[in-house]
């Protein structure tokens, strides 16, 4: 088995979820992945602490695969190690404002003054061209912009996911430019700038329900749980818990019909199509509650199973962790952190590759645990290492 980004050397200045987490994707495939923090560590070290050292859940996932050093690059012999770091990689990650990346030397004319062939991947929050594209912003700002949260909730009570969705899509897609860049610069010789964004993402992904409301104006609202472009679409209270259950297309709705009971609701026209059903869904939904009303979740997700309806149920955090699927598919490792009361179930790579796969290589980096094994590698000798340390440049 071949890591297929070995050899690569990726310098990963990003902060919180979406530079992070494209590094991280990145040094799954086998890319030496350096993160680059503050001599105090970087604020998104300790979001959602779990170790004794505060450290938080978001760094274990976004950081996994990862070497990290200290370093304070505003110093004049912080930017020193920086170019000599810059000088050896293939990509530099930087989520980081336009201002700051120029006042750190990591704009991608700083870049190739030093490696004329370097990738800088960034990601903004609003992307270039637009009166906001100087704004800072964070997932949530993506979500409530793009119309989703709007139709989310109810109409009195918006809601945005508690899943940073347009965070990791912006990451996964900013790790995609990567590895399109890099294919180029073999074709070229000539490296890149790579820049994903917030809002780009958000946009992009709730495409289709824009596309509907310019062409059509249907001007929905939210209504919670149910969906408004086909039925059943809803979450479905059972006996003992809750389910998710779906009929999309024509045969599909046959089926839940005839599981329900109400063949003749095939030939009612208000249920004549997709987009019909999805006008009516309200009755429909309250017809499939009373169905799962009487049932166990068990048994509600057994019949639909053999119509061929597809269901799922409701899970706390608790629950995904224990699902006998999860676990048996690899969808989580356990892995140990220093510190850590229970190992940390992380999610490995989430596309799998049959001949080059993404795989675990070793833990999240404790706070400056390679700097000095990094600097021996730029030619600092210990002596060196002490004065940068006693400076506090590391």
């Amino acid at each position: 088995m071949n890591d297929v980004l070995a050899g690569i050397r990726v310098l990963d200045f990003g902060r919180y979820i979406a530079g992070p987490y494209c590094a991280a994707l990145l040094a799954d495939l086998g890319a030496d992945v350096i993160r680059v923090e503050r001599r105090g560590g970087g604020e998104d070290r300790w979001v959602a602490p779990v170790g004794q050292d505060g450290v938080g859940a978001m760094f274990l996932v976004m950081n996994r695969n990862k070497r990290a050093m200290t370093l304070d690059p505003s110093t004049p012999r912080g930017r020193e190690i920086v170019r000599k770091l810059v000088a050896t990689a293939d990509v530099v990650v930087a989520n980081l404002p336009p201002e700051v990346l120029r006042g750190l030397a990591l704009d991608l004319d700083s870049l190739r003054r030093v490696k004329p062939d370097i990738i800088l991947t960034t990601v903004t929050a609003f992307g270039a061209g637009g009166p906001w594209s100087h704004k800072h912003g964070f997932d949530g700002i993506g979500q409530v912009m793009c119309g989703s949260a709007y139709l989310t909730g109810t109409p009195e009570q918006p809601m945005r996911a508690s899943v940073a969705w347009v965070d990791c899509g912006t990451a996964s897609l900013a790790a995609f430019g990567t590895l399109a860049a890099l294919m180029a610069r073999q074709q070229t010789g000539r490296g890149q700038k790579v820049e994903g964004a917030l809002l780009r993402t958000a946009v992009a992904f709730n495409n289709p329900t824009l596309v509907e409301q310019q062409v059509i104006r249907p001007d929905r609202v939210a209504t919670l749980n149910r969906g408004q472009t086909s039925a059943p679409s809803d979450l479905f209270r059972t006996r003992d818990g809750w389910i998710i259950a779906y009929a999309i297309g024509g045969p599909m709705f046959a089926r839940w019909a005839r599981l329900m009971g109400d063949e003749h609701w095939l030939t009612d026209p208000r249920f004549k199509d997709d987009a019909a059903r999805g006008d009516h869904g309200a009755i429909i939904s309250e017809r499939m509650s009373r169905w799962t009303a009487e049932r166990t979740t068990e048994a509600a997700l057994a019949e639909l199973e053999k119509s061929n309806i597809p269901a799922g149920p409701l899970y706390s955090p608790q629950r995904a962790l224990e699902d006998p699927h999860i676990r048996a598919a690899g969808l989580l490792a356990d892995t140990d952190y220093p510190g850590l009361r229970r190992p940390a179930p992380l999610a490995p790579t989430p596309v799998e590759l049959s001949e080059t796969p993404g795989r675990f290589r070793h833990r999240a980096p404790v706070l400056g645990e390679h700097t000095e094994a990094i600097l021996a590698e730029l030619g600092y000798g210990a002596d060196e290492i002490r004065t940068l340390r006693a400076e506090k440049v590391i």
